[in-house]
């Protein structure tokens, strides 16, 4: 979940960030700015630790971290069309590739990592960085909208299928297969988003009043909620929970809404016998006879509940985290602050914010860093080969379908490493694979 920040309107303060995007279990927040990249931990409400910072690259517009490894994804707007990647706490680059135009976002799982350009994209294995497939034939994607199921042995893809309507296109990252085309909206789309376990997909349009959840891979609808009907809105952000049980949507008002994802059941409880009860049934059974579109209206579920921001036209992502054994709604704004929440609604549904951090002034501790890079799952572990920043100007072409992406420079054979360089333990996951290869990879290198 990212978001890039906007130079700010006139009359208004510029941003303080250029982009911020959480991990993919929410547990760790990527900063950059116009200086580099900041990374930092969840672990705690009351502080805010910095696990790793850079300023050997500036002006940074797209930061990801691999879950709570030490890969990170880096774009500078200096070298728009080249992606980076490094091995941060060993502080060498893996590799950086680079494209046929701008890199519009980035995802990644521990099986997957995308690279969305506005008309291409790009999914390479995680392990070796090689390219198995780009997708050339998509509709125009200006704004890089794509979604990545973070379950890496479920891994769709969502991305719009039109660039008039509110088509999603589903595609199967693991078999490199198209799964289907989704009818979402009938606008264009502004957000999509997997669930956890890759069973889920949400959507919300331009307009931004209603978000519909579909259920993956056969696409149907399962839940349909209404933001908004006072006016349109743009959606910044769109998580599930990590239990799938909540979802959370930002905008670019003053109001976050957390929506509640009930089991479906196949008739609505009996009504207490009150006369606000009784009113309720009947203007119920009375939509049945309105037009269609009103009476889907009115069934559609709000918000259980909202946290307000005490400003608006600020970019913001948001997310819904377990901090110290408690549910939090956490807010990074481009403003410079995290925002958190209890996830506990008072009176008329509001979370109540409980603190606010900076995001420019943090600094980190040794012990938060060895805490924060621990191994998210007890996976063994592959030899790994890293390569210092600076290295030879010798190029070699990645594997590609048309030729689009290029891989960076290649390490010299005296300067490949004596032993396995891992990422931070022999637990971690996944490895990054740049060795010497097989030999057929040994050919390729001419």
């Amino acid at each position: 979940m990212e978001a890039e920040a906007a130079d700010a309107p006139p009359g208004r303060v510029k941003a303080a960030l250029s982009c911020f995007s959480f991990n993919q279990d929410c547990t760790s927040l990527a900063i950059g700015t116009k200086a580099g990249y900041k990374l930092f931990s969840l672990s705690s409400v009351e502080q805010l630790d910095q696990v790793h910072g850079s300023n050997e690259i500036p002006d940074v517009y797209i930061v990801e971290r691999l879950f709570s490894s030490s890969l990170v994804v880096v774009v500078s707007h200096t070298k728009p069309r080249q992606m980076n990647v490094y091995h941060f706490k060993k502080g060498t680059e893996i590799c950086n590739y680079s494209y046929s135009s701008n890199i519009l976002s980035i995802r990644l799982n521990r099986q997957r990592l995308l690279v969305c350009l506005e008309e291409s994209i790009y999914i390479h294995n995680i392990k070796d960085m090689k390219l198995l497939k780009t997708l050339l034939d998509i509709p125009a994607n200006p704004t890089g909208l794509c979604a990545l199921s973070i379950n890496h042995s479920n891994s769709y893809l969502a991305y719009p299928g039109s660039l008039t309507t509110g088509e999603i296109a589903l595609y199967d990252g693991n078999s490199l297969k198209p799964v289907c085309t989704i009818a979402a909206h009938e606008g264009t789309l502004a957000a999509i988003t997997f669930n956890a376990s890759g069973s889920k997909l949400a959507s919300a349009s331009a307009k931004g009043t209603v978000i519909r959840v579909f259920s993956v891979p056969d696409g149907q609808k399962l839940y349909e909620f209404r933001r908004g009907m006072k006016r349109y809105v743009t959606i910044s952000s769109l998580v599930f929970s990590m239990d799938s049980q909540f979802l959370c949507a930002s905008s670019n008002t003053e109001t976050v809404h957390i929506f509640k994802l009930e089991q479906l059941t196949s008739s609505r409880p009996e009504e207490p016998s009150t006369w606000s009860g009784y009113m309720g049934k009947m203007f119920m059974a009375a939509t049945n006879y309105l037009p269609a579109q009103v009476s889907d209206m009115m069934n559609q579920d709000r918000a259980f509940a909202t946290g307000r921001l005490n400003f608006s036209g600020q970019r913001n992502i948001c997310t819904l985290s377990t901090i110290q054994k408690l549910p939090r709604l956490l807010v990074a704004s481009s403003d410079g602050h995290l925002y958190i929440y209890n996830l506990d609604p008072q009176d008329g549904g509001e979370c109540v914010l409980v603190k606010t951090h900076s995001l420019l002034g943090s600094g980190a501790t040794e012990e938060n860093k060895e805490n924060d890079l621990r191994p998210p799952l007890p996976q063994s572990y592959a030899a790994t080969v890293a390569r210092p920043s600076a290295s030879s100007a010798s190029t070699v072409p990645g594997y590609s379908e048309d030729g689009g992406a290029l891989r960076g420079e290649v390490i010299p054979e005296h300067e490949f490493a004596t032993g396995p360089v891992c990422l931070d333990d022999e637990n971690e996951f996944p490895p990054i694979i740049l060795c010497r290869g097989s030999q057929k990879g040994k050919t390729k290198q001419t």
